[in-house]
């Protein structure tokens, strides 16, 4: 369910597939949910262990992470 805030985890190294669709039960990260709906998650590349902030609100023009769209 998408929401009006970005969602702030910390990741370690590895890939990523963040949820594009809002139907994720793991959100805001894939588990597959988006079949027949059209979308596909978008996939990316964590290199280094960091904190991250990821769009939960799906307006972002920087998939998949925050660019403060929710507050606009």
């Amino acid at each position: 369910m998408p929401r009006n805030l970005p969602y702030l985890m910390r990741l370690e190294p590895g890939t990523y597939y963040w949820c594009s669709c809002g139907r994720s039960a793991k959100e805001p990260l894939c588990d597959g949910s988006h079949k027949d709906t059209g979308q596909e998650p978008v996939p990316f590349e964590v290199t280094e262990s960091k904190q991250v902030g990821l769009c939960g609100c799906r307006r972002t023009q920087k998939p998949p992470f925050c660019d403060g769209s929710h507050a606009r």
